[in-house]
């Protein structure tokens, strides 16, 4: 029975626009509204994802395709229908309810679309800014849909119900349905689309990709892989480049396109100078999570005692200088950003395939202000595909396309850290800061950094440059910075082994790729 038949909601608001749904808002008492005019809110006990609570349905679809395990977990289909009508039913006592349609992906070839029912208006909003909009708003059912419903206030009873605590994120791939409750955090229903998009994808030849991307004047495409807070949104938000978006892909044979309508930035510690883009960026209608105010309204980014996790979203229409397409051409330089604990890497190195192909799969970096619920702090951590609990799939199936697709485009991979220098963290070492990483990141788009000299780093068998404009000499070289306790061969021996017993779990993987992990 279609879902629209089952709902008895005193009132449907269906099709909202941003103002409307901000009005809304205010009015149920869902928010209030920042001294720039952004929506802000707060999230409750669930500051972040909860990787605990997400699950895949599994059937004669997923069966035999999802890498089953702690990041997939697996549901069984009468247990997601339970929850389902539980979580319907509640929404049916509520006063109110908001339905609108949307598309995930800008490629028309390629793109899903979905409805997203909502009891909060605030949610609504969020994915109207997340996901693409279509003009004129849709009012009505479109072929082969997903349906997406957020139930915040609805709890399961835990193990009694299948699952593990009072919330649930789960995935229904053969019914076309994702269900989201008992979390008020908004990144569940914009990462499980993702991760829909990340599972249909490759079917088509096409490599999702948990990256950001811009486009300089000269027509040079640039990706920027990597976790929450090593430097995605902010390094793609360039001043003299034009955005295509902050986090999700797809790289086709003939380009990329945008998963997404808009953007969703951390805002720990914001600055006008230091991201100016982001900064312009949060006006009206933009949704501020955990954001701390003060008396006067305004933000104050620095606030941390909710969470380190805060976040803004907002469309892409709010970023000046951006793709309207959401679309552009194929990459020419692929970055590969990496926040290194033990400052080891050094700010820039050029990868070969096969080394692109290893730290792809391995995905180290340090989760940053951590995007989930229970993290606190920065740890170590290797995210297969720089975002293991968004891909489905066997990460080998996603790094084949990486290969294939970089020997069509001949993009140059590069490994940029974005963590530590001169010592490890806590023992002597310091961050790269932004204006070095993005001297770095300029002279990788545009290119300079292929002619410069350089020498290969021993134990990691990789090339790094000597020179990059605005960048200390000191800096580039990770033995020559090292000032921190031990030595930097004792840290790189350590790091080395961490690399290697992670990639242990990988099967399958052609001898070329293994050979090319770092050996002291």
């Amino acid at each position: 029975m279609p879902i629209a038949e089952t709902m008895i909601v005193t009132k449907v608001h269906t099709s909202l626009s941003a103002s409307q749904l901000v009005e809304k808002a205010l009015a149920r008492g869902e928010g209030i509204l920042a001294e720039n005019g952004a929506l802000t809110v707060t999230t409750g006990k669930r500051t972040g994802r909860s990787p605990k609570d997400r699950f895949i349905v599994q059937d004669s679809i997923t069966d035999k395709t999802v890498d089953w395990g702690p990041v997939n977990q697996p549901l069984a289909p009468e247990v997601f229908d339970r929850l389902w009508e539980k979580a319907l039913a509640h929404l049916n006592l509520q006063d109110e309810a908001f339905v609108s349609w949307f598309r995930v992906g800008a490629d028309s070839r390629h793109s899903v679309p979905v409805k997203v029912i909502t009891s909060l208006a605030w949610h609504n909003l969020f994915t109207h800014h997340l996901f693409i909009r279509p003009e004129p708003p849709l009012q009505k059912d479109q072929l082969g849909q997903w349906t997406l419903l957020s139930v915040p206030s609805f709890h399961p009873a835990g193990k009694d119900d299948g699952v593990n605590s009072d919330a649930a994120v789960i995935l229904n791939f053969s019914k076309k349905m994702i269900l989201v409750v008992g979390t008020l955090y908004a990144g569940e229903m914009k990462k499980a689309m993702f991760t829909v998009m990340n599972f249909l994808m490759p079917e088509k030849g096409i490599l999702p990709m948990h990256c950001a991307a811009n486009v300089g004047r000269d027509d040079r495409v640039a990706l920027f892989f990597g976790l929450s807070g090593t430097g995605k949104t902010t390094l793609s938000a360039d001043p003299e480049r034009y955005l295509v978006g902050d986090d999700e892909h797809g790289w086709s044979s003939a380009g990329i396109f945008n998963f997404e309508g808009g953007c969703y930035a951390k805002c720990i510690n914001l600055s006008r100078e230091r991201e100016p883009v982001i900064w312009d960026a949060i006006r009206e209608t933009a949704v501020m999570e955990n954001v701390i105010l003060g008396s006067d309204g305004h933000p104050d980014y620095e606030d941390t005692h909710l969470t380190e996790n805060t976040r803004a979203a907002y469309p892409l229409e709010h970023v000046i200088q951006r793709v309207s397409e959401n679309q552009a051409g194929v990459p020419t330089a692929v970055v590969f950003l990496s926040c290194d604990l033990h400052g080891v890497l050094p700010p820039a190195a050029r990868l070969t395939r096969e080394q692109a192909a290893w730290y792809f799969l391995s995905g180290y970096t340090a989760l940053v202000g951590s995007t989930e619920g229970a993290g606190t702090g920065i740890k170590e951590t290797f995210s297969a595909c720089f975002g293991a609990p968004f891909f489905p799939r066997p990460p080998g199936v996603y790094a084949d396309l990486l290969l294939k697709l970089l020997d069509e485009s001949g993009a140059q991979v590069w490994l940029v850290n974005t963590g530590w220098t001169g010592g490890s963290q806590g023992a002597g070492g310091g961050r790269f800061p932004i204006p070095v990483t993005r001297a770095i990141i300029h002279e990788i788009v545009n290119g300079e950094l292929l002619s410069a000299p350089c020498h290969t780093l021993p134990g990691f068998g990789f090339v790094i440059p000597e020179y990059i404009a605005g960048v200390p000499d000191e800096m580039l070289d990770p033995r020559t910075s090292w000032q921190g306790k031990g030595s930097w061969e004792e840290a790189a021996r350590l790091l080395t082994s961490r690399f290697i017993e992670n990639f242990r779990k990988f099967s399958g993987v052609n001898e070329k790729i293994r050979a090319a992990a770092p050996s002291f």
